[in-house]
Protein backbone atom coordinates (compact mmCIF):
# COMPACT_ATOMS: atom_id res chain seq x y z
CA UNK A 1 0.00 0.00 0.00
CA UNK A 2 2.80 2.47 0.85
CA UNK A 3 4.64 1.31 -2.26
CA UNK A 4 1.55 2.13 -4.35
CA UNK A 5 1.43 5.66 -2.94
CA UNK A 6 5.17 6.11 -3.51
CA UNK A 7 4.68 4.94 -7.12
CA UNK A 8 2.66 8.11 -7.75
CA UNK A 9 5.62 10.39 -6.95
CA UNK A 10 7.25 11.83 -10.08
CA UNK A 11 10.79 10.62 -10.75
CA UNK A 12 13.24 13.55 -11.11
CA UNK A 13 15.66 11.53 -13.25
CA UNK A 14 15.83 11.32 -17.03
CA UNK A 15 14.30 8.13 -18.45
CA UNK A 16 17.65 6.62 -19.48
CA UNK A 17 19.13 7.22 -16.01
CA UNK A 18 16.67 5.03 -14.13
CA UNK A 19 18.51 1.87 -13.19
CA UNK A 20 16.70 1.61 -9.84
CA UNK A 21 12.92 2.22 -9.67
CA UNK A 22 12.03 5.30 -7.62
CA UNK A 23 9.35 3.69 -5.39
CA UNK A 24 11.88 1.14 -4.10
CA UNK A 25 14.57 3.77 -3.52
CA UNK A 26 12.03 5.75 -1.48
CA UNK A 27 10.76 2.74 0.46
CA UNK A 28 14.25 1.44 1.23
CA UNK A 29 15.35 4.94 2.29
CA UNK A 30 12.38 5.13 4.65
CA UNK A 31 13.24 1.71 6.10
CA UNK A 32 16.86 2.79 6.53
CA UNK A 33 15.83 5.99 8.34
CA UNK A 34 13.50 4.02 10.61
CA UNK A 35 16.53 1.89 11.49
CA UNK A 36 18.62 4.95 12.37
CA UNK A 37 20.22 6.00 9.09
CA UNK A 38 21.02 9.70 9.24
CA UNK A 39 22.98 10.18 6.02
CA UNK A 40 22.96 9.10 2.38
CA UNK A 41 25.94 6.83 3.05
CA UNK A 42 24.07 5.13 5.89
CA UNK A 43 21.03 4.63 3.66
CA UNK A 44 23.32 3.00 1.09
CA UNK A 45 24.87 0.78 3.78
CA UNK A 46 21.42 -0.30 4.97
CA UNK A 47 20.30 -1.22 1.46
CA UNK A 48 23.57 -3.04 0.82
CA UNK A 49 23.37 -4.99 4.08
CA UNK A 50 19.78 -6.07 3.38
CA UNK A 51 19.89 -6.24 -0.44
CA UNK A 52 19.35 -10.01 -0.71
CA UNK A 53 16.42 -9.91 1.70
CA UNK A 54 14.89 -6.85 -0.04
CA UNK A 55 15.30 -8.55 -3.43
CA UNK A 56 13.44 -11.63 -2.13
CA UNK A 57 10.64 -9.67 -0.44
CA UNK A 58 9.98 -7.35 -3.37
CA UNK A 59 10.84 -9.58 -6.32
CA UNK A 60 13.83 -7.50 -7.35
CA UNK A 61 17.13 -8.57 -8.90
CA UNK A 62 19.44 -5.78 -7.75
CA UNK A 63 23.00 -7.01 -8.12
CA UNK A 64 24.43 -3.81 -6.64
CA UNK A 65 23.26 -1.13 -4.28
CA UNK A 66 22.86 2.39 -5.70
CA UNK A 67 25.74 4.70 -4.82
CA UNK A 68 25.13 7.17 -2.00
CA UNK A 69 25.56 9.99 -4.54
CA UNK A 70 22.74 8.49 -6.63
CA UNK A 71 20.51 8.23 -3.58
CA UNK A 72 21.31 11.86 -2.70
CA UNK A 73 20.57 13.04 -6.26
CA UNK A 74 17.24 11.20 -6.31
CA UNK A 75 16.07 12.33 -2.86
CA UNK A 76 17.15 15.95 -3.34
CA UNK A 77 15.41 16.09 -6.72
CA UNK A 78 12.01 15.14 -5.34
CA UNK A 79 9.13 17.58 -5.03
CA UNK A 80 8.59 17.77 -1.24
CA UNK A 81 4.91 18.70 -1.62
CA UNK A 82 4.27 15.74 -3.91
CA UNK A 83 5.98 13.38 -1.47
CA UNK A 84 3.93 14.83 1.42
CA UNK A 85 0.75 14.18 -0.57
CA UNK A 86 1.80 10.56 -1.16
CA UNK A 87 2.30 10.08 2.59
CA UNK A 88 -1.06 11.72 3.30
CA UNK A 89 -2.79 9.34 0.87
CA UNK A 90 -1.16 6.38 2.61
CA UNK A 91 -2.11 7.68 6.07
CA UNK A 92 -5.68 8.28 4.92
CA UNK A 93 -5.90 4.70 3.61
CA UNK A 94 -4.66 3.35 6.94
CA UNK A 95 -7.16 5.51 8.78
CA UNK A 96 -10.06 4.40 6.58
CA UNK A 97 -9.23 0.70 7.06
CA UNK A 98 -10.12 1.08 10.71
CA UNK A 99 -12.46 -1.56 12.15
CA UNK A 100 -13.32 0.66 15.11
CA UNK A 101 -16.96 1.61 15.76
CA UNK A 102 -17.92 5.10 14.69
CA UNK A 103 -16.68 7.56 17.28
CA UNK A 104 -14.95 10.89 17.04
CA UNK A 105 -11.30 10.36 16.17
CA UNK A 106 -8.86 12.29 18.35
CA UNK A 107 -6.37 14.21 16.21
CA UNK A 108 -3.51 15.97 18.00
CA UNK A 109 -2.04 18.99 16.25
CA UNK A 110 1.36 19.95 17.59
CA UNK A 111 4.46 21.79 16.44
CA UNK A 112 8.04 20.70 16.93
CA UNK A 113 11.43 22.25 16.26
CA UNK A 114 13.57 19.98 14.09
CA UNK A 115 16.69 18.98 15.97
CA UNK A 116 19.91 20.09 14.31
CA UNK A 117 18.18 22.60 12.02
CA UNK A 118 19.52 25.73 13.78
CA UNK A 119 22.51 27.17 11.95
CA UNK A 120 24.30 29.97 13.77
CA UNK A 121 26.89 30.31 10.98
CA UNK A 122 24.22 30.94 8.33
CA UNK A 123 22.10 32.97 10.81
CA UNK A 124 19.25 30.51 10.19
CA UNK A 125 16.62 29.87 12.84
CA UNK A 126 15.65 26.34 13.72
CA UNK A 127 13.06 24.83 11.38
CA UNK A 128 9.61 24.10 12.80
CA UNK A 129 7.00 21.67 11.55
CA UNK A 130 3.38 21.22 12.59
CA UNK A 131 2.01 17.67 12.52
CA UNK A 132 -1.41 16.05 12.77
CA UNK A 133 -1.40 12.75 14.67
CA UNK A 134 -4.33 10.34 15.02
CA UNK A 135 -3.98 9.22 18.62
CA UNK A 136 -6.08 6.06 18.47
CA UNK A 137 -4.39 4.64 15.36
CA UNK A 138 -0.88 6.05 15.98
CA UNK A 139 -0.74 7.51 12.46
CA UNK A 140 0.80 10.80 11.41
CA UNK A 141 -1.70 12.26 8.97
CA UNK A 142 0.27 15.22 7.65
CA UNK A 143 2.87 17.92 8.20
CA UNK A 144 3.26 21.57 7.31
CA UNK A 145 6.26 23.82 7.88
CA UNK A 146 5.86 26.77 10.24
CA UNK A 147 7.62 29.60 8.46
CA UNK A 148 9.71 32.09 10.42
CA UNK A 149 7.36 34.99 9.69
CA UNK A 150 4.28 33.29 11.14
CA UNK A 151 3.25 31.07 14.04
CA UNK A 152 1.37 27.80 14.46
CA UNK A 153 -2.15 29.28 14.44
CA UNK A 154 -2.67 29.86 10.69
CA UNK A 155 -0.64 26.74 9.87
CA UNK A 156 -2.87 24.58 12.11
CA UNK A 157 -5.99 26.02 10.50
CA UNK A 158 -4.59 25.28 7.05
CA UNK A 159 -3.56 21.73 8.02
CA UNK A 160 -7.02 20.92 9.43
CA UNK A 161 -8.63 22.27 6.26
CA UNK A 162 -6.26 20.35 3.96
CA UNK A 163 -6.82 17.05 5.78
CA UNK A 164 -10.57 17.43 5.27
CA UNK A 165 -11.48 14.99 8.05
CA UNK A 166 -14.98 15.20 9.47
CA UNK A 167 -16.28 14.14 12.86
CA UNK A 168 -12.89 14.46 14.53
CA UNK A 169 -11.94 15.90 17.88
CA UNK A 170 -8.83 18.08 17.53
CA UNK A 171 -6.49 18.80 20.41
CA UNK A 172 -4.10 21.74 20.22
CA UNK A 173 -1.87 23.76 22.54
CA UNK A 174 -3.31 26.65 24.54
CA UNK A 175 -1.71 28.99 21.97
CA UNK A 176 -4.64 28.15 19.70
CA UNK A 177 -7.30 29.42 22.14
CA UNK A 178 -8.26 32.57 20.26
CA UNK A 179 -11.13 34.84 21.12
CA UNK A 180 -13.69 35.34 18.31
CA UNK A 181 -12.05 32.66 16.19
CA UNK A 182 -15.35 31.56 14.67
CA UNK A 183 -16.37 35.11 13.75
CA UNK A 184 -13.19 35.72 11.74
CA UNK A 185 -13.64 32.70 9.46
CA UNK A 186 -17.37 32.09 9.29
CA UNK A 187 -19.42 35.29 9.18
CA UNK A 188 -22.99 35.04 10.38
Amino acid sequence: MLLDCLSEVADPRRAQGRRYPLPYILLFSILAMLCGATSYRKIQRFINAHRDRLNDWFGLVWKRTPAHTSIRYILQGLDAEELEQAFRRHSRQLLERSDEPEQPRAIAIDGKVLRGSFDRFQDQKAAQVLSAFCQGKHIILGHLPVLTKTNEIPVAQRLIEELGLEGCLYTLDALHCQKNFRDRHHPG
